[in-house]
């Protein structure tokens, strides 16, 4: 039984029209640079948990699946896996790419306006949380949506978030702020924004605390969770003899004032890697 979606999609659209008549995208990504051709095809994308050992039997909530770049991987890790979309047309590109997968489904809408008649092992926030001010419509969307999804959790179950740090060494080196494509918005604390946040470490831990999350661990994608060619844990950072690339920004032009490598081996030797890693992911339990 094939993967289900319960929307209309359009075949018009240039990425449907890829995954529609490609089943593998290395020569479209040889030949095409731009950053959403890369973003949403691009294999690299699954790094960010391809390596967790989940249990091939568990179930999982993937929101804000977007084109399906993970997808693929989840299903064929887990017994079943619920897609989650807001767009149509990014639903779409997903069932497209995914629909040979029967333990897929696909349903677009707003997290917070779907009803579940069950609970999962692991829900996945790649991307998303930052955006929770723009489709939670409450005094503090950040904290009310991960309540909800803790309330989708098993009592065992795990949340994995990815998000940006708003203090990452990319952003005081001369990188735009990733969601506003300004510089430091983040850094000085996205003053007259409301649709978009990202968290300095402590902030998302007390936010997550906060939602009933007690069981925390952090590991840093490098150069992003985005691209993550490296994932370092607590127990496992980098030492002095790391090499830590500058991150590259694919979709905004962007300022070198300096050289991101050199400056994270001070960083590195004051054991301050946490505090300007530009990307975190967590692993969340109750």
């Amino acid at each position: 039984m094939p993967a289900k979606m319960n929307l209309q999609y359009h075949d018009d659209k240039e990425l449907l029209n890829i995954v529609k008549t490609h089943s593998d995208y290395d020569e479209i990504l040889q030949k095409d640079n731009r950053w959403p051709i890369l973003y949403h095809l691009s294999p690299i994308r699954q790094n960010i948990l391809n390596w967790y050992p989940f249990d091939p039997n568990g179930n999982c909530l993937e929101i804000g699946a977007g084109c399906g770049a993970i997808t693929g991987m989840l299903c064929q890790k887990l017994a079943k896996v619920t897609a989650v979309e807001l767009s149509k047309r990014r639903a779409a590109i997903n069932f497209e790419r995914n629909k040979a997968y029967d333990n897929l489904e696909i349903i677009v809408g707003n997290l917070n306006n779907i009803v579940f008649d069950e609970k999962f092992d692991y829900i996945t926030l790649i991307g998303v949380l930052e955006y929770a001010g723009s489709f939670t419509k409450t005094q503090n969307p950040y904290l009310d949506f991960l309540k909800k999804i803790r309330a989708l959790l098993k009592p065992e179950g795990r949340l994995f978030i990815a998000i940006e740090n708003r203090y990452g060494l990319k952003y005081f080196s001369g990188a735009k702020e990733d969601h506003t494509g300004r510089y430091f918005d983040g850094i000085e604390g996205y003053e007259g924004i409301d649709w978009v946040r990202t968290f300095g470490k402590e902030e998302l831990i007390n936010l997550l605390e906060e939602a009933g999350f007690c069981d925390n661990i952090f590991y840093y994608p490098h150069p992003d969770y985005k691209m993550p060619i490296e994932i370092y844990s607590d127990d496992m950072l980098p030492d002095g003899q790391t090499f830590l690339q500058s991150a590259p920004n694919f979709d905004f032009e962007r300022f070198v004032l300096f050289d991101e490598s050199k400056a994270f081996k001070g960083i590195v030797a004051n054991r301050q890697f946490d505090f300007f890693a530009n990307s975190f992911l967590v692993d969340c339990g109750v």
